[in-house]
């Protein structure tokens, strides 16, 4: 028997289960209070709007759904869309019904096996960012020119590469969170993370080359407080807050105002310049200790999954080839 939904909104799901899957999603984020981050929350609403629509045009009832009709979703959207995009539209699809006291359905074993047949078909494997290793950062900063969106991005890139920042994680830096050392060097304060959802605040190390591009563009925009990193608008005028899904076309316009291959720009990323800095610490022969702690990790999965093919080149049968004196 299906629990009634905890926000008393019965009569809406059963007139309009599509309008009711917003309404409640809605009634949820705001009971929530806050819990959930302003990506996943917008995550949330794209994946939730695809599956409604998906099962409008189907007749499906989208909430509370059936476990057959998550699982058709599933084959349905497998045949298009990437399986880590599918996961997460069931992720989505959870939130909502846990929502609703409908735990059941997104952990009914037809769900599983639909996401299974996926797997075997597709595999698990994600395509990886291009990574924005030292040659190529050097490349993208030398390219840049004078003005005042070039000072930023110059800044932004660098802070990027050396504190191995995410693109959400850039774009909240405060001005009042670098602190400038004895030595030219300096600290930043990240406040909050994918890792640090509750705000216990990490600290990282720039070098002093970056401490100067920072400061170069807080002098020319000059920002004394609030947001270290602010959109560019016509005319070189300084703007709000940086969306961060401007983070990677601010690393592609570098790259095609450096004249690199179009396959370079286009497999630029947001995450390229956490991926090129931990692959340069991998080929510098750096230990995994301080590569987790730069990074901010707790385990070595997303390490290696970045530097799988310098760290191939470290394997056993590698190792081998060597002393027999074949590579």
């Amino acid at each position: 028997m299906i629990p009634e939904p905890p926000f008393n909104d019965s009569e809406t799901l059963a007139r309009d289960p599509d309008c009711a899957l917003a309404e409640q999603l809605e009634r949820f984020v705001r009971a929530a209070g806050g819990a959930f981050s302003m990506s996943t929350e917008r995550a949330l609403r794209s994946d939730l709007a695809i599956y409604a629509e998906w099962c409008a045009e189907r007749g499906e009832r989208a909430l509370p759904a059936e476990p057959g009709t998550v699982a058709a979703f599933v084959d349905d959207r497998a045949e298009v869309r990437a399986p880590a995009t599918v996961r997460r539209y069931v992720t989505s699809i959870g939130i909502a019904h846990r929502a609703l006291g409908l735990e059941r359905t997104v952990t009914d074993p037809a769900v599983g096996l639909a996401l299974k047949r996926m797997h075997r078909r597709k595999g698990r494997r994600q395509d990886q960012a291009t990574g924005l290793t030292w040659p190529l950062r050097q490349r993208l900063l030398e390219a840049t020119g004078d003005r005042l969106i070039d000072h930023r991005n110059r800044a932004l890139l660098a802070v990027a590469y050396d504190a191995l920042l995410r693109r959400t994680e850039l774009v909240s830096l405060q001005a009042a969170d670098l602190l400038e050392e004895m030595q030219g060097d300096g600290s930043l304060l990240v406040r909050r993370s994918k890792t640090d959802a509750e705000g216990k605040g990490e600290t990282v190390w720039l070098a002093p080359d970056t401490v100067r591009l920072v400061h170069a563009w807080l002098g020319r925009a000059a920002i004394r407080e609030g947001l270290l990193f602010r959109s560019v608008r016509k005319g070189g005028r300084v703007g709000e807050r940086l969306n961060s899904g401007q983070v990677p076309r601010i690393f592609k316009a570098m790259a095609r105002e450096a004249g690199l291959p179009e396959t370079v720009e286009a497999g630029l990323s947001g995450h390229s310049a956490r991926v090129g800095a931990t692959q340069d610490m991998i080929a510098a022969g750096i230990g995994m200790p301080a590569i987790l702690h730069a990074g901010r990790w707790k385990s070595a999965v997303m390490v290696n999954r970045y530097g799988e093919q310098l760290l191939a080149r470290r394997s056993g049968a590698a190792q081998l080839a060597r002393k027999q004196k074949r590579a």
